[in-house]
């Protein structure tokens, strides 16, 4: 099924945002968001000019249309006020900034859907920074850097998503590598209906994932706080160069090299300053291999149910991390 996805209406969310910000301010316009594909991310303007952001966790609003994620399940679809709330307070706690919650709609108040509305942080992304700025590049990097030490710091008493665990509870499978190499071999299994390179090299890679894994050693020490889905543009940059992490639905106690091989991946020529030692390199190996899975097999499944608005450009990030896949067969 395609899923269609339409745009909130000023009037539509006029009572949620008086709900969270007084009827003393009126809103006056209301745009969407880049990004956000799995929930609708709205700037509210009213009249003063002061602004706010809506997230509104809707089904019409995710174009992945797969319903509620399963929490004992790291890797599940991260989406939903839940798991927002759990991770704002956690990063809270930790010392890391995201957008303050100003008012939360559990109850389907306002709308059929779960709902917040947060500050807005004025400035663009880390990612834009990095392109338009290269004189602001190195002191922006080394924050970031200091951002990554305060984050991953923090441990969990287990793996999985902060929700699930700071609420006592735990997740499927024995170990970080356990859970990731599951989910390697089930994103490989989707590839070979979808093109004859992925079919031919599917025995090899299956062979690949297994040897990968068996290198890794145990790990006695506790799982770290990660974000999951770490590029610079889930990282906002205030006036004062303050850096604060957004779409933070997937916050999890985890190993920290799966959030290393998505900033490599991510921040490519600008990672090295992020680089941090005693990373396991057989981890790093093997989480890269199945990075590289998802990232053929997501966006896959995107442009399968959903409108994304560019999807040539999501073709093509599955294009390349196919190319890199194939790269891993027959070691």
């Amino acid at each position: 099924m395609t899923r269609s996805r339409s745009t909130l209406t000023k009037d539509r969310l006029a009572d949620v945002a008086r709900a969270a910000t007084g009827a003393a301010r009126h809103l006056t316009a209301v745009t969407r968001l880049r990004g956000g594909s799995k929930k609708g991310v709205y700037r509210l303007t009213f009249d003063d000019d002061s602004t706010a952001v809506a997230y509104v966790w809707s089904p019409d609003e995710d174009l992945w249309d797969a319903g509620p994620g399963d929490p004992r399940d790291p890797f599940s679809h991260a989406s939903g006020l839940t798991l927002f709330t759990a991770a704002a307070d956690r990063l809270a706690a930790a010392g890391v900034r995201a957008p303050r919650l100003l008012y939360a709609d559990p109850t389907h108040t306002h709308l059929p859907a779960d709902t917040a509305i947060v500050e807005d942080l004025p400035g663009g992304t880390l990612e834009d920074l990095l392109a338009d700025d290269p004189a602001a590049a190195p002191q922006a990097l080394e924050r970031m850097a200091a951002l990554l030490a305060t984050l991953h710091a923090c441990t969990g008493p287990r793996f999985g998503k902060v929700a699930l665990v700071d609420n006592g509870g735990s997740s499927y499978g024995g170990s970080c590598v356990e859970v990731v190499v599951e989910r390697a071999l089930s994103d490989l299994d989707e590839l070979p209906a979808r093109d004859p390179r992925a079919a031919e090299a599917h025995p090899q890679l299956t062979d690949t994932v297994r040897k990968l894994a068996a290198r890794v050693r145990p790990r006695t020490t506790p799982p770290a706080l990660i974000h999951g889905e770490l590029g610079g543009d889930h990282v906002r940059v205030t006036p004062d160069g303050e850096l604060a992490l957004i779409d933070i639905e997937g916050l999890m106690y985890f190993d920290v090299e799966w959030e290393h091989v998505f900033l490599d991946l991510r921040f490519g020529r600008h990672y090295d300053p992020l680089r941090t030692e005693g990373l396991d390199e057989d981890r790093l190996r093997l989480y890269r291999l199945a990075m590289h899975l998802s990232l053929v097999a997501g966006p896959l499944r995107l442009l399968d149910v959903g409108d994304f608005h560019d999807p040539e450009f999501m073709r093509g990030i599955a294009v390349h991390h196919l190319e890199r896949v194939l790269e891993f067969a027959g070691e």
